[in-house]
């Protein structure tokens, strides 16, 4: 297996791994202890990161089969984008002053570069 294919399979299983972890939290930790504004983006930004958790384990297998530096350049953006995104809005859940929302969709374009990427990868002959 190359090392980038495999680098896209673990940040993906990783993000799983997180995803999970997190959206436990959000269930029973942070239920009680948070508004209910606070806590839909809490899970908005859980949702996000394990639906591009699960699109960084596409892009490790594409990677693998066809060697392509698009379908890296496609994790590393939405690895990019989990970090910003989802990243921004645990923070305001969390407590964070709002105006960490003025960056989300920094991390929301990263994502939709990531796509493109991954897109431009498999129209690729």
């Amino acid at each position: 297996m190359n090392n980038h294919a495999r680098t896209l399979l673990l940040i993906g299983a990783v993000n799983g791994l997180l995803y999970v972890a997190l959206s436990a939290f959000a269930a029973h930790g942070l239920k009680n202890s948070v508004s209910p504004e606070q806590l839909a983006w809490f899970e908005t930004a859980a949702r996000y990161q394990g639906i591009h958790a699960l699109a960084l384990l596409a892009g490790g297998i594409l990677m693998q089969l066809y060697d392509r530096r698009s379908f890296y350049l496609s994790g590393l953006l939405m690895l990019l984008g989990i970090i910003i995104f989802s990243g921004s809005l645990y923070a305001m859940a969390l407590g964070a002053p709002r105006w960490f929302g003025a960056i989300t969709p920094i991390g929301g374009v990263s994502l939709l570069a990531g796509w493109t990427f991954m897109i431009a990868g498999l129209l690729r002959n």
